[in-house]
């Protein structure tokens, strides 16, 4: 059983292990998320989604499983995105930096997660919903694309300190 809540500061070390320990698969071969060990994601990106009340924790069995920022900031890049629903910015939801614990996957958390995001941006009148993920992570785009999400299009760019980022950035309307 898993609960989905707001993030805590008591969250905040558990949540920089697991960024830890995908960068530690990325630079190992077996992960590709085009993630980068001290550039994005840090301790302090966690820590400034708690500071905005914008972080929001998977936790199953006591302990941070998974966890995302949600909030309606488009990153600038999402300008150059050719998106198929044009959106008021106040009806427009936005996930950042969904991460599921490495020891964690297979159980559903990704998806468990997504639905939490979609239900929190119904709740508030947000049926346009958006995403990124770096080209490279096809487990994510795979994610997104099983769950109903459209990929508008690809933004080569420096993205949150990381060079040559081709952003792909991806859509889902809720039927209300």
């Amino acid at each position: 059983m898993h609960t989905i809540r707001p993030g805590v500061l008591g969250d905040i070390p558990q949540i920089a292990a697991i960024y830890d320990r995908i960068l530690g698969q990325e630079e190992a071969g077996l992960a590709a998320i085009g993630w980068i060990r001290g550039v994005y994601p840090t301790r302090a990106t966690a820590q400034a989604a708690l500071e905005k009340e914008e972080l929001f924790v998977l936790e199953a069995e006591g302990a941070v499983a998974a966890a995302a920022r949600i909030n309606q900031a488009q990153v600038p890049e999402y300008a150059r995105a050719p998106w198929k629903w044009t959106a008021p910015p106040e009806q427009v939801m936005v996930m950042h930096t969904l991460v599921v614990d490495p020891a964690q996957g297979g159980r559903g958390y990704g998806s468990g997660f997504v639905q939490f995001y979609e239900d929190y941006a119904r709740e508030r009148g947000c049926p346009f919903l958006r995403i990124d993920t770096n080209a490279k992570n096809a487990a994510a785009r795979q994610l997104y694309r099983r769950l109903g999400y459209r990929e508008a299009g690809i933004v080569p760019c420096v993205f949150n300190g990381i060079p040559d980022v081709q952003l792909v950035c991806l859509e889902k309307f809720l039927d209300t």
